[in-house]
C-alpha cells in the first residue's frame, strides 16, 4: 500500500531518520518516494546520501508533493512548522504528528484539517522494536488508517485506540519508558563496577540478565509477581535485595515518576493548546 504513496517528513532529525530509515529498510517504500523537509541544508544532504531519499528545504513544498505528511518536529517548534504547512495541505492529505503533549485538537487548529493521526512511538523504533500508540481524527478513513497502521508497524508493535487519553498515559509508561530502563542498567553497572567488576563485564552482565529476563516473561507468560518470587529462595539473596529495594521504596518511587511524566505531558498539551487559542 505505501508503495503506491509520497511521503514528506518535516522535521529531519533523530526520529526523522528513524522513520525514513525504518520505511526503507523494511522495503514498504522506496527512498524515492520519501522527502525529508526541513532548514538544515547540510543534514538534508547528508540524509540523501545515506539514504537515497528526496529532500527540500521548503516545509511547504515538500507538503503540497506528499499524500501522507509525518510532522517529527520538536513540540516548540510545531508553531513555526504548522505555519509553514499551513495551506499546503492538498485536500485529502494524512497528517501524522509523533509531537508529545499536542493534542489532536491543536494540531487541527493550527493545521487547519481534521485528517489527522496522533501517535506517540518510543526510542527502540531506531531498531524496529518498539511500541507506537496511536489514535486519529474523524476525517481519517479506512484507507488511511491501515496507511498509518502500515506505518507504525515499521517502528515494530503498534496499538489503536479510540480514547485519545490514552496517548498521555503512553507518553509517560512506553515513550518515556526506555529512560527508566537506562537508568535502572545504569544503577546496576554502577553497583557490579563498585563490587570490584571491570565496567566491561559488568554491563555485559547487566544487558544479558535484563534480555534474558524480558524474553523468559514472553515464552513463560507467567506474571511478574510469581516469576520473582520463584527466584526469591527463603533468606537467600534475593529476599535480602528486594527487602532493601521495598525499603528504599522502589517500587513507590517508579509508579511516582510515572505519573509526573504523565502529568507532565498533559500541562504540555494544555500550553500547546492555549498557544494556539492566543494565536
Amino acid at each position: 500500500m505505501l508503495q503506491e504513496i509520497t511521503i514528506a517528513i518535516v522535521g529531519p532529525g533523530v526520529m526523522g531518520k528513524t522513520i525514513a530509515t525504518s520505511l526503507i529498510q523494511t522495503g514498504r517504500i522506496l527512498p524515492g518516494r520519501i522527502i525529508m523537509a526541513g532548514p538544515n541544508l547540510e543534514r538534508l544532504k547528508q540524509l540523501q546520501a545515506e539514504l537515497g531519499l528526496q529532500w527540500s528545504a521548503s516545509n511547504a513544498e515538500a507538503a503540497s508533493a506528499a499524500d501522507v505528511v509525518i510532522l517529527a518536529v520538536k513540540p516548540q517548534r510545531l508553531d513555526q512548522a504548522a505555519r509553514s504547512l499551513k495551506g499546503a495541505l492538498k485536500p485529502g492529505t494524512l497528517v501524522i504528528s509523533i509531537l508529545a503533549g499536542a493534542p489532536l485538537a491543536a494540531l487541527e487548529q493550527k493545521l487547519e484539517t481534521r485528517c489527522l493521526v496522533r501517535a506517540m512511538p518510543n526510542t527502540p523504533a531506531r531498531i524496529g522494536m518498539g511500541i507506537t500508540v496511536w489514535t486519529k481524527a474523524a476525517d481519517v478513513d479506512e484507507t488511511q488508517h491501515e496507511i498509518a497502521a502500515e506505518i507504525m508497524r515499521t517502528f515494530g508493535d503498534e496499538i489503536f485506540v479510540a480514547d485519545e487519553g490514552y496517548l498521555d498515559m503512553a507518553t509517560a509508561l512506553s515513550g518515556t519508558g526506555p529512560a527508566y530502563v537506562f537508568l535502572f542498567m545504569e544503577a546496576m553497572i554502577d553497583a557490579g563496577v563498585h563490587m570490584g567488576f571491570p565496567r566491561r563485564i559488568a554491563e555485559q552482565l547487566v544487558v544479558q540478565t535484563l534480555r534474558g529476563s524480558t524474553e523468559f516473561y514472553l515464552q513463560s507468560r507467567g506474571h511478574p509477581a510469581q516469576l520473582r518470587d520463584d527466584v526469591t529462595s527463603p533468606g537467600g539473596t534475593s529476599a535480602e535485595a528486594l527487602y532493601y529495594l521495598e525499603k528504599a521504596g522502589f517500587r513507590t518511587a517508579i509508579s511516582r515518576a510515572i505519573w509526573a511524566a504523565y502529568q507532565r505531558g498533559i500541562e504540555l498539551g494544555k500550553g500547546i493548546s492555549k498557544q494556539g487559542l492566543e494565536g
